[in-house]
């Protein structure tokens, strides 16, 4: 049989097989009671689908919230979704990233992958400084500016040493980034601490530093004292940042499901003062 060189155009009759689609995204969230999650989650991902028209943009919660993430894929694999990638909308490699995500990739009806959660990388670090920035934020003006000044980085708690790592890790980042001291609290624990905890502790921080106290969310809260950024929310280096989780996954040849990425660069840290120290201890063991 002639083979016709590749420049030739097809035969009239034949039409070119059309591209297949690429793998969904799949925005994997926690859930919560209170409705202002859900529609900060959809506005999130509408951000997502702006940035990149045609990629297929789902969300599935862990828990507390429909859709939840098995009835998600369920319902992709009905579609005929030929694959799908699980980017967690959380902080860090805690329980969810490393345990119920991976397993509920594991027993999909269609072949999931599961990215990398959000931090640590620039682009987080960007988020949480422009929240502060529109919170009233602004760089110290002197050494003694300096001292009275402080930020609280507002995150969801658990007992995983690499969760933990991953956010004051962030905070490191963001400390870098402002020049004063951050330090990560938790705002609920895995084993009980609460929201009224975190904003006692934060209160007495406030009071016993006399510091210029900011706290910065990564959900919503309404128990904070001191002066209190938005949530990082639909900002849009939190779309861009998933999109780069998605890509970074269909990258790496295997399920991802281990480590962050390492954030290039190195973060000088900032000393907290004692009072910063004292806090995050007392909610790392309520």
């Amino acid at each position: 049989m002639t083979a016709y060189p590749s420049q030739y155009p097809p035969h009239p009759g034949v039409r070119p097989r059309p591209a297949a689609p690429p793998p969904a995204l799949v925005v994997v969230a926690h859930g919560s009671r209170d409705p202002r999650a859900l529609a900060t989650a959809l506005r999130l991902l509408e951000r997502v689908r702006a940035l990149r028209p045609g990629l297929p943009v789902h969300l599935g919660h862990i828990e507390l919230n429909a859709p939840l993430l098995p009835d998600t894929l369920d319902a992709l694999a009905a579609s005929g979704a030929g694959s799908a990638v699980l980017v967690p909308l959380l902080f860090g490699r805690g329980h969810h990233v490393t345990r119920d995500i991976p397993d509920a990739a594991a027993a999909a009806p269609l072949p999931a992958r599961v990215a990398d959660p959000l931090g640590p990388h620039p682009l987080l670090v960007d988020a949480l400084h422009a929240r502060l920035t529109e919170a009233g934020w602004q760089p110290p003006r002197d050494a003694d500016d300096r001292r009275r000044s402080a930020v609280v980085l507002a995150a969801a708690g658990s007992r995983a040493p690499a969760s933990r790592a991953d956010t004051e890790r962030i905070a490191a980042l963001l400390a870098a980034r402002l020049g004063v001291p951050v330090v990560a609290l938790a705002r609920a624990h895995e084993h009980g601490a609460t929201e009224a905890l975190f904003a006692n502790t934060v209160g007495q921080l406030c009071e016993g530093t006399g510091s210029n106290v900011f706290v910065v969310l990564h959900g919503e809260t309404d128990a904070a004292p001191g002066t209190v950024s938005d949530p990082l929310g639909t900002h849009p280096a939190m779309a861009r940042l998933l999109l780069h989780r998605y890509d970074q996954a269909l990258r790496t040849p295997a399920p991802v499901a281990g480590p962050a990425t390492p954030v290039a660069g190195s973060a000088t840290p900032v000393a907290a003062p004692a009072a910063l120290v004292a806090a995050q201890a007392a909610l790392a063991t309520a």
